[in-house]
């Protein structure tokens, strides 16, 4: 069986064939070389007249097949009989205006149906998402403001841990155990009722307490923790300060530290002294940031200060002067001879975390209310307005038929310092929770103030008005505390990022914050108060509250 050999052309002069073959004769060739791009197979877009994006001709690699006019074209033209149509009046003018007249008789028509109401919101609904993104590029262009850190961080430190504060949101855990009273220190005075009845027209001017004691000590120095660091079981101590900042991680922007020691089984969770820790925080989660100016009245540490001591002498002011007071099982622990200490009351309580660690920690309490024969333990808190201009409300202007739009404020501005309250007052299992309203008496003095009204809340009702989840902040304390038991014995600190929504956890010495190597001074305008016209009340001055 056999082939057939075809024929082959041999070219003695190179390579290729020597002959165009009959069947390729009349079709057109485009020469190219190897830089040359290639076109389609098939090219019915590209037109020989084309230019290139730089003004140039296009390329001559598919020429050969473009497609080029004849010069009968220019002499064609395109002949229209059809009549054109003019106006019967002329030119109507002013139809911008006709038309919206039109537009604003169809939605007063919608606004008096039966579906206003409907149709409004779903006009709010497109109004909001049409200025979604330009209120995002307005966002853009506002001021960034960078924060320090509160503490010094050290070269010789090590980081252990980082902790993004958005993981922390989606944690849980159940604490379904009812706390176990240790014990209670200290007395409380009654609440004075007729604080209630003041109002934004019959404000009353806020006293100072320049000479009462505030104690705030720290867990490792609580003589009443100290009691239980030779049992056997698991502990970790705190007060109810430290576990509300930690609890409340992912709502604060500002920068913070808490100082961890662990020894053997023992866990204490500790606050650095004379730090910044014990300071309010103001306008801290508002969309216009605070500056972290020292000089300005209006400044962070400033308004810090400002609002500590307005909630010191707020506390002070709504007890009643003298009469009967509620003594606790103990004295308080932290009272020394010749000191006129305000009177609080300490809650020693513990939780079971799990079967291995327990939680111990001191609760405060500030005043017991009377209601209807029955005796309320209260935490008592002021919420301050520096400047309307600022915050974005006017108290005085809103506090008596708006109330609820001043507390929603308060809850878009300051949603850290609301929740760490609420959760203080969860933890000491208190009944009541006043909040005060004080603002200055006039926005350039930061020295005199003056109460407008108050309100109460009960804990677990406002815990659920600002949408603050218990089983998480049990969740997130869990979390830190499981972290830090699988450490070994030494100390620590978990700082938060000034200018991040991230925790560090740093491995410091033994010795650290004992030489105040790494503590910081306090701005010299807050060791004195400002200078001002009219000379402050004395705390002896009795101020008569209005009666309505």
């Amino acid at each position: 069986m056999g082939f057939l050999i075809p024929a082959i052309v041999d070219n003695p002069d190179g390579w290729g064939p020597c002959t165009l073959p009959e069947e390729y004769k009349d079709i057109p060739y485009a020469p190219f070389s190897k830089s040359d791009k290639l076109g389609r197979a098939s090219d019915w877009i590209n037109q020989g007249y084309s230019k290139s994006r730089f003004g140039n001709q296009s390329s001559g690699v598919n020429s050969a097949f473009n497609f080029f006019a004849n010069d009968e074209e220019d002499t064609f033209h395109l002949v229209d009989t059809k009549t054109v149509s003019r106006p019967k009046y002329g030119a109507r003018r002013y139809q911008h205006n006709r038309n919206n007249n039109r537009r604003q008789q169809e939605t007063a028509a919608r606004d008096s149906g039966a579906g206003a109401e409907r149709e409004r919101a779903r006009r709010e609904r497109q109004q909001q998402k049409k200025n979604q993104w330009s209120g995002f590029w307005n966002n853009r262009n506002n001021q960034q403001f960078v924060y320090t850190s509160s503490v010094d961080i050290r070269p010789e430190w090590t980081v252990l841990d980082q902790i993004q504060l958005t993981s922390l949101t989606k944690l849980s855990y159940d604490v379904s155990s009812e706390p176990e009273e240790i014990t209670d220190c200290g007395h409380l005075k009654f609440y004075n009722k007729t604080f209630d009845r003041i109002g934004a027209k019959q404000e009353v001017p806020l006293k100072r307490f320049d000479k009462r004691v505030f104690h705030q000590v720290t867990t490792s120095d609580d003589p009443i923790i100290a009691r239980l660091k030779g049992a056997e079981e698991s502990y970790v101590f705190a007060t109810d300060a430290i576990l509300a900042t930690l609890m409340c991680a992912p709502r604060s922007v500002y920068s913070w530290d808490i100082v961890i020691t662990r020894q053997g089984n023992k866990m204490y969770l500790d606050k650095r002294d004379r730090s910044n820790f014990d300071l309010l925080s103001v306008h801290e989660t508002a969309q216009e940031p605070i500056p972290d100016e020292k000089d300005n009245m209006n400044g962070v540490i400033n308004l810090s200060h400002e609002a500590t001591v307005i909630n010191q002498n707020f506390s002070q002011q709504v007890l009643q002067q003298g009469g009967e007071t509620l003594q606790m099982a103990e004295k308080n622990p932290f009272v020394s001879d010749n000191e006129d200490v305000a009177p609080v009351a300490y809650r020693y309580r513990k939780w079971q975390l799990d079967d291995k660690v327990s939680l111990v920690a001191r609760c405060e309490l500030n005043a017991v209310l009377d209601y209807k024969g029955q005796q309320l333990v209260c935490a008592v808190r002021s919420l301050n307005e520096f400047d309307p201009k600022v915050t974005g409300i006017d108290w005085r202007k809103k506090l008596e038929n708006q109330r609820g739009a001043v507390i929603a404020t308060e809850l878009k501005n300051n949603a850290n310092k609301l929740a760490k309250w609420t959760v203080q007052a969860l933890l000491g299992g208190a009944d009541q929770l006043k909040f005060g309203y004080v603002t200055r008496a006039h926005p350039r003095d930061n020295y005199n103030h003056v109460i407008l009204g108050t309100q109460f809340y009960k804990p677990k009702d406002f815990a659920a008005q600002i949408n603050l989840n218990v089983n998480n902040m049990w969740g997130i304390l869990k979390t830190v505390v499981d972290m830090c038991m699988k450490l070994g014995d030494g100390k620590y600190v978990l700082v938060k990022d000034p200018n991040k929504p991230l925790l560090r956890l740093y491995e410091v010495p033994m010795d650290a914050f004992e030489e105040d190597f790494a503590e910081e001074a306090l701005p010299a305008e807050t060791e004195a108060p400002p200078e001002v016209n009219e000379k402050p009340k004395e705390a002896d001055d009795e101020i008569e509250v209005p009666a309505i």
